[in-house]
């Protein structure tokens, strides 16, 4: 009997030891990056050749990032987050502390907005690392939560996402604060939340945004660039102009494209940002719509397998990370290309693994290698959780 248990034990172990990589996962991860850059080619170019540069210099530098992302996956699949766990705390406030920095004359101002940090010849956005902070802080919360869950428990996790949000919405970024709510509703949520504790977070959602509004903490232009998706007679010379022109790009690529690199409204730099939050603009007017299928397709997969992961992870923290990794790339996906076909406003959210910025790339890579992590060490059995070796 002693002996069959133990043959047993080291039978699971061993597979427990065989981490083989998600390939409905890594294989879409790894398209949309090649996609990524051809668009970013693409849609720079013309740009940079008008400037008298080279045309290769942007997805070059991206091309760079790119890398450290690869890399940065796949040490972080690597690494059990079980291990990772003893450092939340210190990785979040760190976090804060960086969030903090931006705002000090440390932080740079870029277009209105103090959202980087240069550090010699690199500029990180530390909003993005938070991002990845919270949904492990919130993990590491939720994943002691009783079911159902108390409310104490509702408050720590909201003044968990308060602290970066507030920081970040000071810069102002509106977007990622609104992801941070996002995640924050959907762990909390999966958790063990109750309906009541649900709807008590979301109407406290809608009081703030009130407030916010009403007094004033909001500028006029960035309610009218937040609300310009809604008026059909608006000035498409002005606040409408980016998504006009972007329902043009998307609208003219009809069902097979233009062709790559064969875009007029990306060639002659009609549609601003392109390379970065409009990215999908570049995909829609060359690709067509079969091509935009195609990424949504890719999207779709990736998080789907995120999903897979979160239900097989062999404890909570794994599960809400995952679940928090999930939330996070589909809340941008749909928000970014909801922007660019003009049912959605404008708030900067880039596309994942596609728009060009390094420190977006590399988060977002760091991210999907945890939710990765969580799938290599899956349940070996159907209905095991934790592996003993008593």
């Amino acid at each position: 009997m002693a002996d069959t248990r133990e043959r047993t034990q080291m039978s699971l172990l061993r597979r427990d030891r065989q981490l083989r990589p998600d390939l409905a996962l890594v294989i879409p991860y790894l398209l949309l990056t090649a996609l990524g850059l051809v668009m970013i080619y693409s849609a720079s170019a013309p740009r940079l050749e008008a400037l008298g540069v080279s045309p290769s210099r942007e997805v070059e530098q991206q091309a760079a990032f790119v890398l450290i992302g690869f890399a940065s996956f796949a040490i972080v699949s690597v690494v059990d987050l079980r291990v990772v766990r003893s450092w939340v705390p210190a990785i979040y406030i760190g976090s804060v502390v960086t969030l903090i920095l931006v705002l000090s004359p440390f932080g740079e101002e870029v277009k209105g907005a103090q959202r980087w940090i240069q550090l010699g010849s690199i500029r990180f956005q530390p909003s993005e690392i938070a991002k990845l902070a919270v949904i492990l802080a919130l993990a590491m919360l939720l994943s002691g939560a009783a079911r159902p869950m108390k409310w104490d428990r509702v408050a720590r996790a909201v003044a968990i996402v308060a602290v970066p949000a507030v920081l970040i919405f000071l810069q102002p970024d509106l977007g990622t604060m609104l992801t941070f709510g996002f995640i924050a509703a959907v762990m909390v949520f999966i958790a063990g939340a109750t309906w009541r504790q649900m709807a008590a977070l979301l109407v406290g959602g809608v009081i703030a945004t009130v407030a916010v509004f009403q007094t004033g903490v909001i500028k006029a232009y960035q309610i009218a660039r937040l609300t310009a998706f809604l008026d059909e007679t608006g000035d498409v010379l002005n606040t409408q102009y980016n998504q006009y022109q972007s329902q043009i790009a998307i609208g003219t690529g009809g069902l097979f494209g233009k062709g790559l690199f064969n875009g007029t409204q990306t060639n002659l730099r009609f549609v601003p940002e392109q390379a970065s939050d409009f990215i999908f603009t570049a995909v829609g007017e060359q690709l067509g719509f079969l091509g935009s299928v195609f990424v949504l397709f890719l999207f779709g997969v990736i998080i789907w397998r995120t999903l897979v992961a979160a239900a097989n992870g062999r404890d909570r923290f794994s599960q809400l990370t995952a679940t928090g990794v999930a939330a996070l790339i589909a809340f941008h996906v749909f928000v970014n290309i909801g922007m660019t076909v003009r049912v959605m406003p404008v708030t900067g959210l880039p596309l994942p693994f596609m728009s060009s910025g390094g420190t977006v790339f590399v988060a977002m890579s760091v991210a999907l290698g945890m939710a990765h992590s969580v799938w290599m060490r899956r349940s070996p059995l159907v209905g095991e959780r934790t592996i003993s070796i008593d």
